[in-house]
């Protein structure tokens, strides 16, 4: 099914995170769509998301714990020097997903942010730009009107893999965006859609 479902609290829900996962649903109705500012927080996300590619993203979820441990919070100063025997535990560590290209590219997303943040005017004003500092507020009825790509998402992949990021493809930035809140993606009668619109609306932080 492609539309909302109605749960048994009596709210209607964007379909995807099914009715029974409490984990997922928490995450839906919390994280997902509401928009970040913050420029650590934004990285952490965008590693996860690189991370995911392949898989879905509550294989991630019910990891994150074990990722924040793993990778030291997910500060990047950290991870851009984490060094051969670094990566070798973290190839060894079962509680996380264990892919060497992912790993390298993160410690090379790493560094890359850095330099975002010590020449640019942040990671979060190099993203958001591109969407005038504003959300995107679709009124999507079905999962089938929600693209997997569009031109902003080529256009940020484009960009932040001429900066040196990794995994960072049309399709993972968009669903980047949508999980940071670029993009109000949520379908429209789900309950989440007008909550993302108002905190879309405030100033930012």
């Amino acid at each position: 099914m492609s539309k909302v479902l109605l749960h048994d609290d009596g709210l209607h829900r964007c379909p995807w995170p099914g009715r029974e996962d409490a984990l997922y649903i928490g995450y839906h109705d919390s994280e997902w769509g509401v928009p970040e500012w913050d420029d650590r927080a934004l990285f952490e996300k965008l590693v996860l998301d690189g991370f995911q590619a392949g898989l879905s993203w509550i294989t991630i979820l019910r990891k994150l714990d074990n990722f924040r441990r793993a990778f030291d919070g997910f500060r990047p100063e950290k991870i851009a020097r984490y060094d051969a025997r670094k990566k070798a535990a973290l190839m060894n560590d079962a509680g996380i997903v264990r892919n060497r290209l992912k790993v390298e590219g993160a410690v090379l997303s790493a560094r890359a942010w850095l330099e975002v943040m010590d020449k640019g005017t942040g990671f979060s004003t190099l993203l958001w730009d591109f969407m005038d500092g504003q959300p995107k507020v679709n009124r999507f009825r079905t999962t089938k009107q929600v693209p997997a790509e569009t031109p902003v998402s080529k256009a940020i992949s484009k960009e932040l893999a001429s900066r040196g990021f990794k995994f960072v493809g049309p399709t993972i930035v968009y669903a980047f965006m949508q999980a940071v809140g670029m993009v109000n993606d949520h379908l429209v009668d789900c309950h989440c859609h007008d909550q993302c619109c108002a905190l879309g609306n405030k100033k930012r932080r």
